[in-house]
């Protein structure tokens, strides 16, 4: 039976085509979100620092980058325009996480990001928004 449970553990992790970087300051967040991607076949990598995000993204090539609107010192939709304006990382999908309500406006921006998360959120929201996004 152990090596039954091993096996699946490690054939998931095998399988995990998908990386998704997650910026966000929080960690209660971070932890939550990696255990629901992980649990949904993908593999969660996370900066708990916005001004790093292009050094997360040159070593660890993710497929999508969530970003989450209140990062401390830099603003995440700055952040967000800089990987769209950047020729080698334009095509790199992002997600960004908000709690306002005027955050759609952003979606029409030079540089806007490709969806937008609106907290809370909920598990199939999460999901749903991920794989719209990797699917385009």
């Amino acid at each position: 039976m152990a090596w039954a449970l091993q096996y699946e553990v490690t054939e998931r992790r095998n399988n995990m085509a998908r990386k998704i970087l997650i910026v966000e300051d929080n960690e209660l967040m971070i932890e939550v979100m990696s255990y629901i991607l992980y649990h949904h076949g993908y593999e969660a990598i996370f900066s708990t620092r916005a001004e790093l995000v292009f050094d997360h993204i040159k070593a660890s090539h993710p497929d999508l980058v969530i970003l989450d609107t209140e990062q401390a010192g830099m603003d995440s939709k700055e952040v967000c325009r800089l990987i769209k304006l950047n020729i080698a990382t334009r095509k790199l999908p992002v997600i960004i996480c908000s709690d306002g309500d005027d955050s759609d406006a952003v979606l029409h921006d030079k540089g806007a990001p490709d969806g937008i998360l609106h907290k809370p959120f909920g598990i199939n929201s999460l999901i749903r928004t991920i794989e719209y996004q990797l699917a385009a």
